[in-house]
């Protein structure tokens, strides 16, 4: 074995090859074949998209467990621990057998240069081969058609929503970035759009590929109904469904599109619908739109574009709070920084900016000169840890703090609980 431990294996992943994002997918199919001659015995579900892939991916995951099924969950990136990339069961593989899998793929390689990206994605592949789960959950890293996921046939492909992000690598508009993530459905295979306007390019491909697409609005439909909600596609209704247990009222067009995914493998994976709402209950997803009730709320977002910074200003809008809402935010410097300020310009009050680690951080004093030219009331701070302190002191009961921008802006803050420190109510505030 190269390494020992699960810290040495990625240091030493991150600089095996000379780019860090380098989309195709013949180097890592090359070495999945050593790997696994045979074509997976379980069933594979892809999820794709600008936003929302975690959220359907963690419906997904819960509702399979509750049906009683074995799930094999991948997901990227990770916010605390890598080891969270990779679940089985809802359980997060430990280091022994990331390293142990590590080294079997690096033996496998011999010559063939890897990514960081397409190491995760092959150890996932053999975790799951190995362990011997009935369902794989897969989430597309970035686009679709090359990205490391799609080394593997999906047996149903989502697509979530399409919008302007990784537009170096994906494309300048929405019809191209739609005709990337496309790439994830196969021939003969049911392919979902949950986007309500699916790019041309996206439906023409499906088409051409002979794809059963099922797109929202169109195949399938949903609609709240108080606190509950339904959800029909021909002649299946499930009517009474709990709200999903994920904060936000988008949250209702991620579980449609999970549960049209699940309908579309009935016959290969029933599911009861005691597992469907069981799941839509339990549900967990840490990062979006968490809150963490408190005298001072703190929420936190790892919305990272402005088609997700707009759903997190709908989601502000309708939790009001009596006082100010105040925001931590980090950016890495490929993401459209002026979209995501205009989407929360006039629902935040006071915006404390944070230089985010590594070469792709955009600095706190970009971010300021932005916010400081649309009139915004903004302070540059380089640290994440220093903007929570002083954030956290100008905080009042009533007041909200909204920590967003990226993975890499929630991780610390999650890892050091800020909250923790809130002041005690004031007799006043307690009455």
């Amino acid at each position: 074995m190269r390494f020992t431990t699960l810290d040495d294996w990625l240091r030493w992943q991150e600089t095996l090859h000379p780019r860090t994002i380098d989309l195709g997918l013949e180097r890592v199919q090359t070495v999945l074949r050593r790997l696994q001659p045979e074509p997976p015995t379980y069933t594979v579900i892809t999820v794709g998209g600008t936003n929302g892939k975690g959220s359907c991916v963690a419906v997904l995951d819960a509702i399979l467990r509750a049906g009683g099924y074995r799930v094999g969950a991948y997901t990227s990136p990770h916010l605390l621990r890598y080891n969270e990339r990779i679940r089985i069961d809802d359980v997060a593989v430990d280091d022994a057998a990331l390293c142990r899998t590590f080294a079997r793929i690096d033996a496998a390689r011999s010559d063939v240069s890897l990514t960081y990206f397409e190491f995760g994605a092959l150890a996932a592949l053999e975790l799951f081969r190995e362990v011997g789960i009935d369902v794989a959950v897969l989430e597309v890293g970035l686009g679709g058609r090359l990205d490391a996921v799609n080394v593997i046939d999906a047996d149903a492909a989502l697509v979530v929503s399409i919008a302007l992000d990784h537009t170096d690598w994906l494309g300048s508009d929405r019809d191209s970035i739609g005709y990337e993530k496309a790439g994830i459905y196969r021939s003969g295979q049911p392919a979902i759009c949950a986007d309500p306007d699916p790019p041309p390019r996206l439906l023409k491909y499906a088409e051409r590929i002979g794809a059963q697409l099922l797109c929202v609005n169109r195949d399938y439909h949903f609609a709240r109904t108080g606190s509950t909600w339904r959800w029909q596609s021909g002649e299946s209704h499930l009517n009474d469904l709990p709200l999903p247990a994920l904060a936000g009222d988008h949250q209702l067009s991620n579980a449609a599109a999970a549960l049209m995914t699940l309908a579309s493998l009935r016959d290969r994976l029933p599911i009861p619908p005691e597992a469907i709402h069981a799941g839509l209950r339990d549900v967990e997803l840490t990062g979006r739109f968490q809150i963490i009730p408190g005298p001072v709320e703190w929420i936190l977002d790892v919305a990272h574009n402005p088609h997700a910074a707009a759903v997190l200003a709908d989601q502000l809008r309708a939790r009001p709070v009596t006082g100010k809402t105040l925001a931590v935010f980090g950016l890495l410097a490929d993401k459209d920084a002026d979209g995501i300020i205009a989407a929360l310009t006039g629902i935040i009050d006071t915006w404390y900016a944070v230089t985010l680690d590594g070469a792709r951080g955009q600095t706190s004093a970009e971010l300021t000169s932005l916010l400081w030219a649309k009139g915004a009331q903004a302070e540059a701070l380089v640290d994440i840890q220093d903007a929570c302190q002083m954030v956290r002191a100008a905080a009042v009961p009533g007041d909200r703090i909204v920590v967003f921008g990226s993975f890499h802006t929630v991780a610390p803050v999650l890892a050091s609980q800020p909250w923790r420190l809130n002041p005690p109510l004031p007799p006043s505030w307690e009455a």
